[in-house]
């Protein structure tokens, strides 16, 4: 018959020994599962978090790109760059700064002597040639709207909270108000207002967005490597359309007779095309909206063989697409990515000058 006494500790000592040893292995077992918890959860949030950017890249590709590019340095004129050292509040002069006004204050002290004195001027004159120096550098982010007084973005938009609300909220709600200095105004994208996106998507396009911080790492190739900077509702410039533009309510039939009173000038109309007005942003590589190469020929070829034209000159055509382009959407791209405002922003001779520039595109 089985002996279950057998298999018991007799003795109550041995009893003891065989309890305490099992509670020390408990511990150790209890000690180790602590120690490593940190790092397990640290794992599986950095696993969220890849998953989370990965579905915020499809995301930002699929509804962003057009406006912000598809790498998030913005498109000229038409959107400001998101993988920008600027939003991420980057100041490449924060340390000449920091020295100057140091230094400075030293040398207006009480007790300092003319010796160091002469010293700290010397110092803060080669502090002012760096300053020169760097601000040359970044002449490139300068032309393209990059302005180191206005500080941060979230200064310069008086936000206090995180970069990531900022972006999270933006996203949200939109910018309404943008309309009146982008060719168009940057959407809400949050179901609560009617558009497409859950929060939860939001949050992975944040997150994505959040991700190309590069924090003391920004240099001053990437800020020149930024394509469009915001800009501001106070700059009356871009608020309103001058008195001598041509207006979106004029139709083709007008704005064509009054074209032939200009004579263009191609060289302008390139550095509209790729500067100002921004076209190149989205017609270089012909993804977005149809290739800048062979604009012309397609014009004569392609374009005017369809019925919808009938009538119609390449000239005509042109005009058409840059002040009404919704009126005919070249076949294969979507309406409504062309910038509408056009007409409100170009005077006849910058269309004229468009359309010379497009005519060398053969």
């Amino acid at each position: 018959m089985f002996n279950l006494q057998r298999l018991l500790v007799e003795r109550i000592e041995s009893r003891i020994l065989v309890g305490t040893v099992a509670f020390l292995l408990i511990m150790v077992l209890v000690g180790w599962i602590a120690i490593n918890e940190g790092g397990r959860m640290k794992a599986f949030e950095e696993q969220y978090t890849a998953r989370s950017i990965e579905r915020g890249a499809v995301l930002f590709m699929n509804n962003c790109s057009t406006c912000h590019g598809e790498d998030g340095r913005g498109l000229a004129g038409i959107a400001p760059g998101l993988n920008s050292p600027y939003l991420f509040g980057h100041d490449f002069f924060a340390e000449i700064n920091a020295e100057v006004a140091t230094l400075t204050a030293e040398r207006d002290a009480e007790g300092t002597t003319d010796a160091r004195k002469a010293e700290i001027d010397a110092r803060l004159a080669e502090l002012e040639t760096e300053r020169t120096n760097l601000t040359t550098s970044l002449q490139t982010a300068v032309a393209a709207g990059y302005d180191p007084a206005k500080g941060t973005r979230l200064d310069s938009v008086g936000w206090s909270s995180t970069l990531y609300n900022y972006v999270y909220t933006t996203l949200i709600h939109g910018r309404p108000n943008s309309g009146s200095y982008w060719p168009r105004a940057m959407p809400a994208w949050s179901q609560t207002a009617g558009a497409a996106l859950r929060n939860d998507q939001l949050g992975d396009l944040t997150t994505f967005i959040m991700n190309w911080d590069k924090g003391d790492a920004w240099t001053v190739e990437d800020a020149n490597a930024v394509r469009q900077y915001p800009r501001y509702p106070v700059d009356a410039a871009l608020a309103a359309p001058g008195a001598d533009t041509i207006g979106v309510s004029t139709d083709i039939a007008t704005i064509m007779t009054e074209l032939a009173n200009f004579t263009g000038d191609s060289n302008n109309g390139q550095s509209l095309y790729n500067g100002a007005l921004g076209c190149a942003g989205c017609h270089t590589a012909g993804v977005v909206a149809p290739a800048t190469a062979g604009t012309w020929t397609r014009a004569e070829t392609e374009r005017l063989t369809d019925p919808a034209l009938a009538g119609y000159t390449a000239e005509q055509y042109l005009a058409e697409s840059i002040t009404h382009p919704n009126d005919y959407v070249a076949p294969g791209f979507q309406p409504g990515i062309m910038p509408q405002n056009f007409a409100d922003r170009i005077t006849y001779q910058d269309l004229a000058d468009l359309i010379a520039f497009l005519a060398t595109q053969q």
